[in-house]
């Protein structure tokens, strides 16, 4: 492995190359699948590969191969300085890398229980058990899923870094659909869209209290299709921590990536509102708000020790005190505004190039308990979980749905209604929050399926949060 990476690199200098990186990725990974009582699907998988991205003349060249030998190392190299030189015709500005310091290091993941361990009949059997508990009249369709990954990734440049990483993810969740043959109500846990995951092993699962809330999941479904609809108007809304983790996701997390904010990202995903000239003058939201991006993060999904350049991991501010302050960054992207690099440039395998993508990004606790946050609403919502979303292409008009949600009336919790939404504008929203709960509620979401990019790679991230209240949000879709 190491004489592969040392001829690509030495290839590459020697036709040229002023800047050359390798990446060398070993990935396992499995999935299963259970639904209405049977296995729908287990898939194993088993990658290796590599690939180098140079420049050459001020111009990105990148190649890969799952051929992982020396003289293919060679080879890539060769073609990726090729490819370098022909960019470099059309090229608009020189490629500059933001300085760095170098590091030589190797990072292991610390589990309790290798997930790779578990016998395949063990989760099985256990996921049919989730499915029993679920199992009650009304319920149509009743699934369960788990994933696991273990990946190995060698980084190494010209530069003199030599990182190897290890990484470990655990994760699943269960849904619940029921219906009356009128209509139809979901309720996930622990989120929707494929559940929790994190840097942990098998543990994680264990942790995650399956057994504990399946039944529960399934009663929500059945109650939300008798529940009353939910209210039109606006009013206060206290938003849970899973809600959260896509309100971040969306309206914080996409438009600080530098990437988007300079239209490297325009045709596929959007730009951004929040453009340079707004970089510590700009108001985001309220003095509650603060948000940062930090990849240090134990076991978040989001988290790592180096990224795809080399650059150690960081806990940077995005939003401190209401006022906008950071950027997600790349080597390059920080030189050309100034900025020091934060470590957020990763690829989802060995044949992609790395991109900007999100790390963790989280809402800091505050100091509220969920009762004080109620107790200041004399009419309004308790929301959570994500049911739909939808936002522009700069990131400021938005519209989520949330799978389930409670009535606030004179500070107390009172009917649970159905299909609950609520839309605004990224900054004026966030200018309305008015508490935060406290670190007893806070929680780390993974999220393993943000895509981006051209062609779309599919990210690893997380988000954390607690309760959040917030004044006068635009609820509900009133019919006149």
């Amino acid at each position: 492995m190491q004489e592969v990476i040392e001829r690509a690199l030495f290839q590459a200098k020697k036709l040229g190359a002023t800047y050359a990186d390798v990446r060398l990725i070993e990935r396992e990974e499995e999935d299963i699948t259970v639904s209405n009582g049977k296995v729908e699907g287990v898939k194993k998988r088993l990658t290796k590969g590599f690939g180098v991205r140079v420049i050459v003349n001020g111009a990105w060249g990148f190649f890969s191969s799952y051929n992982v030998t020396p003289e293919e190392g060679e080879r890539v190299a060769t073609v990726a300085v090729e490819i370098a030189k022909a960019s470099a015709m059309t090229k608009i500005e020189d490629a500059r890398l933001a300085p760095i310091e170098i590091y030589q290091d190797k990072v292991h993941e610390p589990i309790k229980i290798d997930p790779f361990s578990i016998p395949l009949n063990k989760k099985i059997d256990f996921m049919l058990s989730l499915d029993k508990l679920m199992e009650m009249p009304g319920i149509v369709v009743r699934s369960s899923s788990m994933h696991f990954s273990k990946e190995l990734k060698t980084f190494a440049s010209l530069e003199g870094a030599f990182i190897e990483q290890e990484r470990i993810v655990s994760g699943g969740g269960l849904q619940a659909i029921a219906t009356d043959g009128r209509e139809i109500q979901t309720r996930s846990y622990p989120a929707s869209f494929g559940g929790d995951y994190a840097r942990k092993g098998y543990e994680f699962i264990e942790e995650m209290k399956l057994e504990e809330n399946a039944e529960r999941i399934a009663k929500e479904a059945l109650a939300l299709l008798k529940a009353k609809p939910a209210p039109s108007g606006v009013m206060d809304l206290v938003i849970g921590p899973y809600q959260m983790a896509l309100q971040l996701h969306e309206s914080v997390g996409h438009p600080t990536e530098l990437d988007r904010v300079l239209g490297e990202e325009a045709s596929f995903a959007g730009t951004s509102f929040l453009t340079p000239e707004k970089l510590g003058n700009f108001q985001f939201g309220s003095k509650y708000v603060n948000i940062v991006a930090d990849a240090t993060l134990d076991y978040a999904l989001g988290g790592f020790a180096y990224d795809d350049e080399g650059v150690k991991a960081k806990k940077i501010y995005l939003v401190k005190e209401g006022l906008f302050v950071g950027y997600l960054n790349s080597r390059e992207t920080a030189f050309r505004l100034g900025l020091e690099p934060m470590g957020a440039m990763r690829a989802d395998g060995w044949n992609r190039q790395p991109i900007i993508r999100m790390t963790s990004i989280n809402l800091e606790p505050g100091n509220f308990t969920l009762e004080e946050l109620i107790g200041g609403v004399d009419n309004g919502l308790l929301i959570d979980v994500n049911k739909s979303w939808s936002i522009d292409q700069k990131r400021l008009n938005f519209q989520f749905g949330t799978e389930i949600g409670y009535e606030i009336k004179n500070g107390k919790i009172q009917d649970m209604v159905k299909n609950p939404s609520y839309s605004g504008i990224t900054y004026e929203f966030w200018r309305n929050l008015d508490g935060v709960g406290n670190e007893s509620y806070y929680h780390v979401l993974g999220l393993p399926n943000c895509g981006k990019g051209e062609p779309m790679q599919v990210m690893e991230v997380s988000h954390g949060s607690s309760y959040a209240r917030f004044r006068n949000v635009k609820v509900g879709v009133r019919h006149e």
